[in-house]
């Protein structure tokens, strides 16, 4: 097992490129598969969730050609199975991107239940009414799902809550339904918009993506393409709070900062200066910053995978914030490691009431889901003393190269195996 190794207290300072998102990502790898041409996929993140991914589509046949870290071609033409059941794909909830995916281009598929951090109850039972509404069956047995139809048609559906999974899933199946499927209350978030937009480069026809009225006419087939993917937001907005916690002055390459809205007005809401440029945006914070009141909402409001990290600014600012998770439960499991820290946070419910501390000191920290990891960093990079971070691998699911990235912009942090107390006093020693 591998854990960071942080000295805190140096203002991080310099250039920062970001990747391409995740979540837009995921979705999109499972798209490629729906066409039997060669589809090349560029931007593509160097991260744990990606390979899990790109592993299970070469699992059921097709070809995966990895050109570089951040390229990748496949060819749906050689599928040979339409059942995904492995150990990995459990690990990663955007699995499920396969059963939309396959029902779209076979009219079957069988994937075991996803997994993924555990932050809350994520159901599912949106998924399966669009596809049910599609006129699929979809049965849940023996840890798997499966739905299946002689053929799908397009439909009028209305999503009870937001879904963004539910939203990608419908639509991928969608896009090879016969006639025009319109799906209300959809999802929002760019990286929905996005895998619309990769469907549309193969050929399928999706207007209304990143508004909440979403019309899809189904096509006969999809053909080859190739396609960047976007900056990740959530990368971006995490080396943002991480100039933040630290009075740093970093400077956010590759971002679309429109996707960082909600972010940013938070950010200048509590004192730190923002400065927006095409594709870049520059953070500086030279002095303690004040309280504020964060909600998590879907996409435009502030998302819920940047919780963790703005509550650890606000424990280190003056006066009291509140923070209400209206997303996830159970989002507020890394508040205890904080504590460990010197955090004075109190949780009640789905609200977080912080009373600012003048510094966090280090301690042993263990990560309890991906975005918390982060946040625990940011917290180590900005605290007293030298803080450990376990659990990383949790952390490395969405962030590729974390700790060479924040070295890169001055941090003193070192990526060292646990159990290995060789490396570990000399990581000690090279951080000082």
């Amino acid at each position: 097992m591998e854990q960071y190794i942080i000295k805190g207290g140096k203002a991080l300072a310099g250039e920062v490129t970001i990747g391409g998102a995740k979540n837009a990502a995921l979705g999109i790898l499972a798209a490629a598969v729906m066409t039997d041409e060669q589809v090349t996929i560029e931007n593509l993140p160097d991260v744990s969730d990606i390979c899990i991914q790109l592993q299970a589509i070469e699992a059921i046949g097709a070809k995966v050609e990895r050109i570089d870290r951040h390229t990748v071609k496949i060819n749906g033409g050689t599928i040979n199975s339409r059942s995904i059941d492995d150990d990995f794909v459990r690990r990663i909830r955007a699995s499920y991107y396969l059963l939309g995916a396959l029902l779209g281009k076979y009219k079957y598929a069988e994937v075991a239940l996803p997994g993924g951090c555990n932050i809350g109850s994520r159901p599912i039972d949106q998924h399966i009414k669009g596809f049910e509404a599609l006129g699929a069956e979809v049965k849940i047995q023996h840890g798997m799902i499966t739905a299946s139809a002689k053929k799908l048609v397009g439909t009028h559906l209305y999503f009870d809550c937001n879904t963004v999974g539910g939203t990608i899933n419908v639509m991928l199946a969608a896009a090879l339904a016969e006639g025009q499927t319109i799906i209300e209350n959809a999802a929002k978030e760019p990286h929905v918009v996005d895998v619309a937009n990769f469907l549309n480069s193969m050929g399928a026809n999706v207007k209304g993506a990143g508004t909440d009225v979403i019309r899809i006419k189904g096509v006969n087939k999809l053909h080859g393409s190739t396609y960047s993917i976007i900056p990740d937001q959530i990368e971006a907005g995490t080396f943002m709070l991480a100039a933040v916690a630290t009075k740093g002055d970093v400077t956010i390459k590759n971002v679309i900062p429109k996707h960082l809205e909600a972010i940013t007005a938070k950010i200048v809401e509590i004192g730190a200066e923002v400065e927006e440029f095409d594709d870049a945006i520059r953070v500086v914070a030279n002095k303690r910053l004040g309280h504020t009141q964060v909600k998590t909402l879907p996409y435009p409001g502030f998302p819920t995978d940047m919780q963790p990290q703005i509550a650890t600014v606000l424990a280190m600012s003056s006066g009291t914030s509140i923070v209400t998770e209206s997303i996830y439960e159970n989002r507020f499991k890394y508040v205890d490691e904080l504590a460990r820290m010197g955090a004075s946070i109190k949780v009640e419910g789905n609200t977080a009431i912080i009373d600012g501390v003048a510094e966090l000191t280090g301690a042993k920290v263990c990560s309890p889901d991906l975005r918390a990891g982060a946040a625990l960093v940011i917290a180590g990079l900005a605290a007293e003393g030298v803080t450990v971070v376990e659990n990383i691998e949790l952390v490395e699911r969405g962030y590729e190269n974390f700790e060479d990235k924040m070295k890169e912009l001055g941090a003193s942090m070192e990526k060292v195996d646990a159990e290995d107390e060789k490396s570990n006093r000399k990581a000690r020693l090279k951080i000082g």
